[in-house]
């Protein structure tokens, strides 16, 4: 038996990426209705993600998830944090503001976070999880792949930046791969209790 799944987002790319995650869990995921606008105003992304899936899980009656994540970059306490997709207008503005704003500083250390998740169709958040993935910020850009912030971040085990990887390589390290991982477990025991 499935069960749905709205998934709080408006963006069809995201929804592959999780459908991607989430084959086989026994939920059958759907976008959000479009006119449905959920703004997020919590501090940490945990904060967001479980915002999001409360709303749009009450808005529908349905189970909802939702995930936020961003970029948190050391010398920079952690900025652009929740402001990640805000940073800039575009990608290239977005990498051009933070290598700008990272100048010369050798501390170059960053860390990618996603925050995941999932509410009752009343609205209670029923599941959360929340993956890391440490590296560190480039000078220049390199690599085609990926999106965001991904040409200038290097993960030194893989000795690639997330641009530079395959989107299963990127899937096995990244901070969505992993918040992933720990959700699937729990998606089951839901469907289990139901």
């Amino acid at each position: 038996m499935t069960k749905l799944l709205v998934v709080a987002t408006s963006n069809p790319g995201k929804l592959r990426e999780m459908q991607a995650y989430l084959t086989d869990s026994g939920w059958e995921l759907t976008l959000k209705p479009e006119e449905l606008e959920v703004e997020e105003t919590g501090e940490t992304f945990a904060a967001n993600a479980c915002l999001k899936a409360s709303e749009v899980a009450k808005a529908t009656g349905q189970w909802a998830i939702a995930d936020d994540s961003g970029l948190q970059v050391d010398a920079l306490n952690g900025v652009p944090g929740v402001y990640s997709a805000r940073y800039g207008k575009t990608d290239a503005e977005r990498i051009s503001r933070l290598l700008r704003e990272l100048g010369n500083e050798t501390n170059r250390q960053a860390q990618f976070v996603c925050a995941v998740a999932i509410a009752r169709p009343d609205g209670e958040i029923a599941v959360q999880c929340e993956g890391i993935c440490r590296g560190e910020i480039l000078h220049a850009p390199r690599g085609e792949g990926g999106f965001g912030y991904d040409p200038v971040f290097y993960v030194p085990e893989k000795q690639l930046t997330f641009a530079q990887m395959s989107p299963e390589e990127k899937k096995s390290v990244s901070h969505r791969g992993q918040a992933f991982a720990a959700l699937i477990p729990q998606l089951s025991t839901i469907l289990s209790a139901e």
